[in-house]
């Protein structure tokens, strides 16, 4: 059983991230195999736990995947490993919006039987510090909450007021931070800057944060912890056909009896997405058609398990980086291009013709490509006045307007990537909007929060701004790489 906590917080911006991507480079440093995990859809943070542990960063998210796979989620990216970290999202009992504690840190720390590690903002109380500690813990007798972290403490008597406020509690204090040496790191308009965009000052901070963690944290308390956790009683979710067989025939099908019909297509909306590690590197699969991934700098939002799971489908999977390859991979027969920020990137990629025009060579051969947010804007006419590869009738452009949020969805119609009918959860997360040509044909249908339709299927591409996981719908990637291997 692999010895695990879970990091939260009463709140967004508690330090969260601080404590524990430092608390697992600490105990990596310590020779410990640490398995790195996040909360919800979050992409940016696990590349800083990737790069803390050594080991891709992978998310637990209870409404994409359902809580049914939390658990066997968990054990597959935990196997082997001493110590695992589970950093939360938003407020310890922030969920789904309406939906209980759907999608909550607390329900991830339910599921996985895990104990609560409870980073506190202390900067602007004292005493009060047990009421909120004590009302996080005594909220849901359910979650387990094991010890606090004082985080943004002013001094050695600030220190000392907090300990003393807690002493009588029955929550143990692991450490404290102080305010004064908080690691900063950069962000934009969607959380953080990308590890891949910053590799070597986000090596310094990683290595700082672990620093002051351990300065400021009893990690003999912490592993004591994480060692008292429960049995998950889940086997480890599992690649291969009998995945499919198991989930795929329960999500392809005709969409629900007397479900009203969805509108025409809507005035644009959207935003980007990426994933990537960088370069033409050498592939991995089954020896099966080569997919192409983009990765490096612009596009850096995918989770692990899809580019594992293309892998297990039997194909051979090619990184490339957008930003400084010419060409696709060597005999490229699909390509994934998932989130990241080509906006900011739009020059280079717009400089980078070559690639722009193998492509839109690519897709006019009717190869599968599926492109998820940062990629539909990739593949789109111009982005921000820019041109981009032309391969959709659209122009997208950024807006002052986030757009977040989870989605219910409904496939239209058939594609490479789904079948009509297959429904799934998915997650929003830009500030782009693209502006559509006349006719296109729509990827899904967004059945909740509003019923609209979105995204683009044409030939072999699905392009779409909806973030999806797809150990929700293995038969997606199977899918994927069947159409990839047709002559």
């Amino acid at each position: 059983m692999v010895a695990r906590i879970v990091v939260a917080a009463p709140s967004s911006g508690s330090g969260k991230t601080t404590v524990a991507t430092g608390l697992m480079a600490a105990f990596t440093e310590r020779g410990l195999a640490v398995s790195p995990h996040k909360v919800g859809p979050d992409y940016i943070d696990p590349g800083y736990h990737a790069l803390a542990t050594g080991r891709p960063g992978r998310n637990l998210d209870a409404y994409m995947c359902g809580p049914q796979l939390v658990a066997p989620l968990f054990e597959h990216g935990a196997a082997g490993c001493d110590l695992a970290i589970v950093e939360g999202v938003m407020g310890l009992y922030d969920g789904a919006a309406g939906q209980g504690e759907l999608a909550s840190t607390a329900q991830v720390a339910k599921l996985l039987r895990a104990p609560v590690v409870l980073v506190v903002d202390g900067s602007s109380q004292s005493r009060s510090v047990a009421a909120l500690v004590h009302g996080f813990a005594s909220w849901d007798p359910e979650v387990r909450i094991g010890g606090v972290i004082l985080n943004k403490v002013g001094s050695d008597r600030h220190e000392e007021l907090l300990r003393e406020a807690l002493e009588g509690s029955g929550v143990p204090v692991l450490g404290a931070l102080r305010r004064a040496r908080q690691v900063r790191t950069p962000s934009r308009h969607l959380g953080l800057v990308p590890v891949a965009e910053r590799q070597a000052e986000a090596v310094e901070a990683v290595a700082a944060l672990a620093s002051q963690v351990r300065a400021g944290v009893d990690l003999e308390a912490v592993l004591g912890l994480a060692r008292s956790a429960g049995a998950t009683g889940a086997a480890a979710w599992e690649l291969g056909d009998s995945v499919v067989a198991e989930v795929g025939r329960d999500r392809v099908g005709a969409a629900r009896p007397g479900a009203a019909p969805l509108p025409a297509r809507s005035a644009p909306g959207g935003g980007p997405v990426a994933q990537g590690s960088g370069g033409s590197a050498q592939g991995s699969g089954g020896g099966g058609p080569v997919v192409a991934v983009a990765a490096g700098a612009a596009f850096t939002f995918s989770y692990a398990e899809h580019v594992e799971l293309l892998a297990a489908a039997g194909a051979t999977v090619v990184p490339f980086d957008p930003l400084h390859d010419e060409e696709l991979p060597e005999g490229t027969r699909g390509l994934v291009i998932g989130g990241g920020f080509p906006e900011v990137y739009a020059p280079e990629l717009s400089a980078n013709e070559p690639l722009r025009k193998a492509v839109a060579e690519l897709a006019r051969s009717g190869a599968p490509i599926a492109a998820e947010c940062a990629g539909l804007l990739y593949l789109a006419r111009s982005l921000d006045g820019q041109p981009m590869c032309g391969v959709l009738d659209a122009e997208a452009r950024m807006s002052e307007k986030l757009t977040l949020g989870y989605r219910e969805a409904v496939a239209v119609g058939d594609s490479a990537l789904a079948a009509a009918g297959t429904r799934l959860r998915g997650h929003e997360f830009h500030r782009t909007v693209i502006e559509p040509g006349a006719g296109a044909a729509p990827a899904w249908g967004i059945t909740h929060p509003q019923r609209r339709v979105e995204g683009f299927v044409q030939d072999g591409v699905h392009a779409s701004y909806l973030h999806t996981h797809w150990a929700a719908a293995p038969e997606m990637a199977y899918r994927f790489v069947e159409r990839c291997g047709r002559p």
